[in-house]
């Protein structure tokens, strides 16, 4: 069945799936996930132990998943994160879907999760092909406002490759583009790329991303989606399922 979507909104079962009668078992799923995880445990395993638990559907384990790191994960993570106003003279490498669909998310009223690291995910999924919604333009419209003050040489976008339409988006970046100065700001690359993921780890200045297997191997990141979307999107549905992190 073709994706006929106009938002990147919420589930229709969302609402009650993380309300507030849930969100305390929701929270003690993600304590308990990190607690495994953090001893060593496989991630595939110890989920279903904690979902069955606690008797989470398929979206709630997604949910705990996406909001969950090892302790070791979270120091690594704490210690290479910078601000915007502390890159410096680096690059910026974007993880261009993650980061597109998540501001969308936030748009369109769709769950922003709130990882124990901090990082600002999606329950979105695009199933190997991304679709232009209402949210794309204004989403974009925000990144590049952020991105494009700040002082810094570059900012390299990657596309998925793979995934369908990933042209199309990049023609629309670029439009976007179009509308900023070109003089006395970064110099901007859009690239489609096979694997984003496999640059991005080895990407030599700050990589913006909330992907966990990038953030555990890259050398520094910044959040850029939690700036944009507490700045510039206020009622945005956020829930931080991993608050007790400090317990």
């Amino acid at each position: 069945m073709p994706d006929r979507r106009k938002h990147r909104g919420r589930n229709p079962e969302d609402s009650d799936l993380f309300s507030d009668d849930h969100l305390a078992a929701l929270g003690r799923a993600v304590k308990d996930f990190s607690w495994l995880l953090s001893r060593g445990y496989a991630d595939r395993s110890s989920l279903k132990l904690v979902g069955d638990r606690y008797a989470l559907t398929a979206r709630q384990r997604m949910a705990v998943m996406r909001s969950t790191c090892s302790a070791d994960s979270l120091e690594r993570r704490r210690g290479i994160m910078v601000r915007s106003a502390e890159v410096g003279e680096a690059g910026i490498g974007v993880d261009g879907y993650n980061l597109l669909i998540t501001v969308e998310s936030g748009l369109g009223g769709g769950i922003v999760l709130i990882g124990q690291d901090g990082a600002y995910r999606d329950l979105a999924s695009i199933h190997g092909t991304y679709r232009k919604v209402e949210e794309t333009l204004p989403a974009l419209r925000l990144i590049v406002d952020h991105l494009a003050g700040l002082p810094v040489p570059r900012i390299d976008w990657y596309l998925d490759r793979p995934v369908s339409n990933s042209g199309r988006l990049k023609a629309l970046l670029a439009e976007v583009l179009e509308s900023k100065p070109t003089t006395g700001g970064p110099v901007w690359n859009i690239e489609l790329v096979d694997s984003p993921d496999a640059v991005l780890r080895a990407y030599d200045g700050v990589v913006v991303t909330s992907d966990s297997a990038i953030l555990d191997k890259c050398r520094a990141w910044m959040n850029l989606a939690a700036e944009v979307i507490d700045q510039d999107i206020p009622c945005a549905w956020k829930i931080d399922l991993g608050k007790r992190r400090s317990d």
